[in-house]
């Protein structure tokens, strides 16, 4: 090599060299460290709408004391080590025995003077997942859409096809008379005299989420639907991705509200994917879907994700709801304030 070509090489790579940019200081340009996870974490909810702050005090008490009944079952059993499939099952059925809410004991009534159950649980480990809908003699849907995914090759049950299922698998059956509560059969006494055909009054549920000691997400959802609901209507509750949903690489998410809404917008799992593909925090992930993309009023989700956060968002006026984590943290409430 010449000494003229050896000295435009030298002249070249001092060039690069000197338009790189300086080295970052120590700790800097590199990922943000995942946050400390919590050891367990748990979120409820028992639906979302237009919830009256004058109700009578007794009836608050009742719906506060189920709230807390039903997320101390929780917290026990996950600082016991309990895995979260079985807690948000544990929770929803006993939120599906309490009268206070429309799943269960409590459900609306169908346009046709009946009681339609819809309940769906995931796996957030292994993302499997089992549902059921149009039930009519279930005493706890959650339990029958549980052996769907474990008992079953499906996923999703419907109708007589769910029942005969919940025969071969043996579980408690009850007479329509059981879902009975005057509260529902008022509503629905007010729906058929606003004659307001498919729709109608209600649209709560009940839901749990939860992450356990070994870093497992689960989500459960149950519901009796939407007062004087027609037609063989089914919402979002057992529509996986739409009311409920876990991974165990993002969330857990049950969702309460219009359920043509959640549908039409797969409200669930648009959280997960916006966590997983546009880096969202489950706050930030699940403000937007509610805040963002779905109209005021149509409710909200709870959610928790593998660190253990949890989040409560709806657009509603209320939601029952409540959370719990290994830090001591354990509250209920009803409303914004």
């Amino acid at each position: 090599m010449t000494a003229a070509r050896s000295s435009i090489l030298v002249a070249l790579l001092l060039a690069v060299s000197c338009a790189r940019p300086p080295a970052a200081p120590e700790g800097e340009g590199a990922e943000e460290p995942e946050p400390a996870r919590q050891e367990w974490a748990i979120a409820i909810h028992g639906g979302a709408g237009v919830i009256p702050k004058d109700i009578p005090e007794e009836e608050k008490a009742q719906y506060f004391d189920a709230l807390r009944q039903a997320l101390s079952l929780g917290r026990e059993a996950l600082e016991q080590g309990a895995p979260s499939l079985e807690v948000v099952e544990k929770v929803v059925r006993f939120m599906e025995d309490a009268p206070q809410f429309n799943a269960g004991k409590g459900a609306v009534f169908t346009n046709a003077g009946t009681h339609e159950l819809d309940a769906a649980i995931m796996d957030g480990r292994t993302r499997a997942a089992g549902a059921v809908s149009g039930l009519t003699t279930v005493k706890n849907p959650i339990t029958l859409a549980r052996l769907v995914m474990t008992d079953s090759r499906h996923v999703f049950l419907v109708g007589a096809g769910a029942e005969q299922f919940a025969t071969e698998m043996g579980v408690e059956r009850v007479d329509q008379e059981y879902f009975f509560t005057q509260k529902r059969y008022d509503a629905w006494q007010r729906a058929l005299a606003r004659e307001r055909g498919e729709g109608g009054e209600g649209h709560g549920t009940v839901g749990a989420v939860a992450l356990d000691r070994a870093g497992n997400l689960a989500a459960a959802t149950s519901t009796g639907g939407l007062t004087n609901k027609r037609f063989g209507r089914v919402g979002d509750v057992p529509v996986i991705g739409a009311g409920t949903y876990a991974d165990n690489a993002t969330c857990a998410i049950s969702a309460t509200g219009k359920g043509e809404q959640f549908i039409r917008n797969t409200v669930a799992v648009d959280v997960a994917h916006r966590m997983a593909y546009a880096g969202q925090s489950l706050e930030e992930a699940a403000r937007a879907v509610i805040e963002g993309v779905l109209e005021p009023g149509d409710g909200g989700v709870i959610g928790v994700d593998r660190w253990g956060t949890t989040v409560l968002v709806f657009n509603t006026p209320g939601m029952f709801r409540g959370a719990a984590d290994a830090s001591g943290r354990f509250a209920v409430a009803i409303w914004e304030d």
